[in-house]
């Protein structure tokens, strides 16, 4: 059986190494394709360079397709531009389900409905994903684009019940009880151990220097404890939501 083909649409760079470089690592070390859509930052800017040099950790060879939209407090991620949120969702559907065609994959990941921790620009690229990947299988849509393509399944990242309940206190100290439940293990599709790669997405995560250097979350993610850390960034865990009646397996 031949790797499934892969599409990753992430918000922000970092997102793709954080929620999903173990699978990334994985996917290309198995043999299989890669692709990466990027919703913000522009080519040039720091971040847009510090993707590049994540990716290379991940193994993927190819650039990431960026979407050129500005990311939700950053106007600078892309000067000029419109934010994520504020854009016609209608053309970023037309745009994204042109990528689809283009580059045919048997999966789509993605964020889940809640954008993982509530970003409104993650929610809007599980919107997106999920919108584009309808769009892409019509014929009757875009007819001067790609001919339709049918995506097997949506795989959605998201953060275990477990997960939060053995890392809330070192990175979401001031969430209250309830305010962050994560994902009941029985709604996950998907518990993938990534351990074997964890050396890849922990450099590539290391990769997003002006990430690291704001004193954010995934900071605080990283100077945890070895043990506390590799048990977050060790499992990959996904909702699955198959467009076929076969799904695809990942």
């Amino acid at each position: 059986m031949s790797t499934p083909r892969i599409m990753f649409v992430h918000a922000h760079p970092d997102d793709e190494s954080l929620w999903t470089g173990g699978l990334i690592a994985r996917q290309v070390a198995m043999g299989g394709e890669v692709a990466v859509v990027m919703c913000t930052w522009v080519s040039g800017t720091p971040r847009h360079r510090e993707l590049l040099d994540a990716l290379k950790e991940l193994g993927v060879p190819d650039e990431p397709i960026l979407l050129d939209y500005a990311d939700l407090k950053v106007p600078e991620s892309a000067p000029g531009r419109e934010r994520l949120c504020d854009a016609s969702f209608d053309s970023e559907v037309a745009e994204l389900a042109s990528h689809i065609r283009r580059y045919r994959p048997d999966v789509l990941v993605t964020y889940d409905p809640y954008g993982i921790y509530g970003h409104p620009d993650h929610i809007r690229a599980h919107r997106l994903t999920c919108a584009a990947a309808d769009a892409a299988a019509t014929p009757t849509l875009y007819r001067d684009s790609a001919p339709a393509w049918q995506v097997r399944s949506l795989y959605f990242a998201t953060i275990a019940d477990w997960m939060v309940d053995a890392l809330a206190d070192e990175l979401f100290p001031r969430l209250e009880p309830g305010d962050f439940p994560g994902t009941p293990t029985q709604m996950l599709g998907l518990q993938l151990d990534v351990s074997e790669w964890i050396g890849h997405k922990v450099r590539a995560i290391e990769s997003h220097r002006t990430e690291l250097a704001r004193r954010s979350t995934v900071a605080s993610l990283m100077s945890l404890p070895r043990a506390q850390r590799d048990l977050a960034l060790g499992t990959e865990c996904y909702i699955r939501r198959d467009l076929t009646a076969d799904g695809c397996d990942i």
